[in-house]
């Protein structure tokens, strides 16, 4: 008899907490850190194609080596809590580890690599041991540290490598804690300092190269709220003697040498704009890749930013004046969240992704019909932290997990219109609490019991928008999934009060919107906030982050008493009729 095979089907996992930690391939792959792994999602089939295994610590960076020819990356590189940065490589069609660098004394924040000429990958990183370091990998699997920059008590938040237009000298860019934009050039193996580009008035979290042919564009964002974009460009010998005609009002430029292959060349840096529209903390910036246009690669002047703000703003300059301006905003309401953390662009531009501060991956793809227009796209979501118990629905068409992020999720499948294959999604998101969930048993087709970090056990039962959108997306017949679920007196969903923990139940008649003369007196003070949070969802796909957090709660229908201490596990018999539980 031989053996069975074990297939991975499904990875419901989140990014990371920190700043730079997704990035998005040429080759359409979204690379992401999840605890102590990278993961590979494929956005076209919608699932997890691999996960890399190598890091001890939580993966705080993760970066694409991308090629001069626009094809798929075959090099990543991931920095980690565990003080060293992983180089993986493409073998055969699957990434291994191929070199690992080893040096840093504190966990690695920031990674970004580039290809030498004789086709070594370069790496800087940046480490909260206060120092930036310059790595060249080579294919022995051999690592060197060229060079290690102390910045005494300051930390660097990010760094970005480029090669000088019409050389190959690297420079690197870095922004930290001193508001300031440091560059450095690379001399004989050596980092030496450029300049550093002032300017911002508080930490500077992201900085980004990009080439458009015969110079390069920097641009950076701040805790300021202001994004700066800079021009850097080569100088002639004529060019700098013309700098003293004081009669001509132009932008300051701060000029530097550069030796390379025994000439001297010297480069210029001005400001180019500054874009003001986010209103908190710029975390991210990233420009669009580059595309084909006539058989030669083109730089499109796009730039997309994400922020504390909870939105995600793309830029370009106006056809006619040049002016850079706000072209789409996109962002997320309701739900008690923080901003987002970092933003990245699709290859061909259609399609932008951010991560949040909650692990969620937000999507947005571009509207084929209607120009300027974004709409939410399907991700993938999970747990961002400890999973802790799951549990299968009794007839094995979904499951349910409770984790340590005190959510419990339900994915099931879902098929599209033209795909072959069925790909897991998270379609709901029972509860939401205030104490870390540690076990749960389904009681029911629809109903389950979840215990946490408190004395009470909390049962909640699928309102009927669940039912109806669970027919929608799994393709089950309703009329037979609301008979199993007792469809006479479900509720229509349910909404958390302000300060409660309990999931209340929202009826038909509460959704009914008051005539516009009863809503001008109020008969008491607490008509005035509406207590319902709860819009009913019509779905025909996985919902996106936003309704996952306020329109797909459960119920809560009973609370059982009786323990003196914390929940620890749960178990229901196999008819769903009896709970067992144990406390610590």
């Amino acid at each position: 008899m031989a053996a069975s095979i074990i297939e991975t089907c499904h990875v419901a996992c989140s990014a990371n907490r920190t700043p730079n930690v997704v990035s998005w391939g040429r080759g359409g792959t979204i690379a992401f850190g999840t605890c102590n792994s990278v993961a590979l999602y494929d956005p076209q089939e919608r699932r997890v194609v691999a996960l890399l295994n190598g890091h001890k610590g939580r993966v705080n960076a993760v970066q694409w080596v991308h090629n001069n020819h626009n094809a798929s990356e075959r090099h990543v590189v991931s920095g980690g809590s565990d003080n060293q940065i992983i180089l993986w490589e493409a073998q055969h069609g699957k990434f291994v580890q191929s070199v690992e660098c080893k040096g840093h004394t504190g966990p690695v924040s920031a990674v970004d690599a580039i290809y030498t000429e004789d086709s070594k990958v370069l790496v800087a990183s940046s480490s909260s041991d206060s120092t930036v370091r310059l790595w060249l990998c080579s294919d022995n699997k051999q690592a060197e540290c060229l060079h290690n920059v102390s910045f005494g008590s300051g930390f660097m938040m990010d760094v970005s490598l480029a090669l000088l237009p019409g050389t190959r000298v690297p420079i690197l860019a870095c922004g930290g804690d001193d508001s300031r934009v440091h560059l450095y050039v690379q001399e004989s193996g050596l980092l030496q300092k450029a300049m550093s580009l002032q300017g911002h008035e508080d930490w500077v979290r992201g900085v980004k190269w990009a080439f458009t042919g015969s110079e390069l564009l920097l641009a950076s964002c701040s805790q300021d709220s202001l994004i700066r974009v800079w021009r850097l460009c080569a100088k002639s010998a004529t060019d700098t003697s013309a700098e003293d005609d004081h009669t001509v009002i132009k932008m300051k430029e701060d000029v530097f040498e550069v030796k390379d292959r025994g000439m001297v060349l010297v480069f210029a840096v001005s400001l180019e704009t500054v874009l003001a529209g986010h209103e908190n903390w710029v975390y991210g910036v990233n420009w669009q890749p580059p595309v084909y246009k006539g058989g030669e690669l083109q730089q499109p002047l796009t730039l997309v930013s994400a922020s504390m703000d909870k939105t995600m703003i793309i830029w370009a300059p106006e056809e006619g004046s040049g002016v850079w301006v706000e072209q789409v905003r996109v962002g997320e309401v309701g739900g008690n969240t923080l901003g987002f953390y970092g933003c990245q662009m699709s290859p061909d531009g259609s399609m932008i992704l951010a991560h949040a501060f909650h692990g969620a991956l937000h999507l947005w793809c571009k509207h084929q019909d209607k120009e300027g227009e974004w709409k939410p796209g399907v991700v993938i979501s999970g747990h961002f932290n400890a999973v802790q118990d799951l549990s299968w629905d009794p007839e094995g068409q979904f499951i349910l997990s409770v984790g340590s992020d005190q959510t419990s999720r339900l994915f099931t499948t879902w098929r599209m219109q033209d795909s072959k294959q069925a790909t897991w999604h998270e379609i709901s998101r029972p509860q939401i609490h205030g104490y870390d969930l540690q076990c749960l048993a389904m009681v029911g087709r629809f109903q389950f019991v979840s215990g946490a970090d408190e004395k009470v056990l909390r049962v909640f039962q699928a309102p009927r928008n669940f039912v109806e959108n669970f027919a929608n997306i799994s393709g089950i017949s309703k009329e037979k999934l609301l008979q199993s679920s007792g469809s006479a007196s479900l509720p229509e969903g349910a909404s958390t009060p302000a300060l409660g923990l309990s999931n209340k139940a929202v009826f038909q008649g509460d959704l009914v919107p008051k005539a516009a003369k009863e809503e001008e007196q109020f008969s008491s003070i607490s008509d005035q906030y509406q207590e319902s949070y709860f819009h009913p969802l019509s779905l025909t796909e996985p919902p996106p982050e936003d309704d996952l957090l306020q329109n797909t709660l459960w119920p809560e229908v009973q609370k059982l008493y009786g323990h003196g201490f914390e929940m620890f596990c749960l178990a229901s018999d196999s008819t769903r009729t009896l709970v067992a539980s144990a406390c610590k």
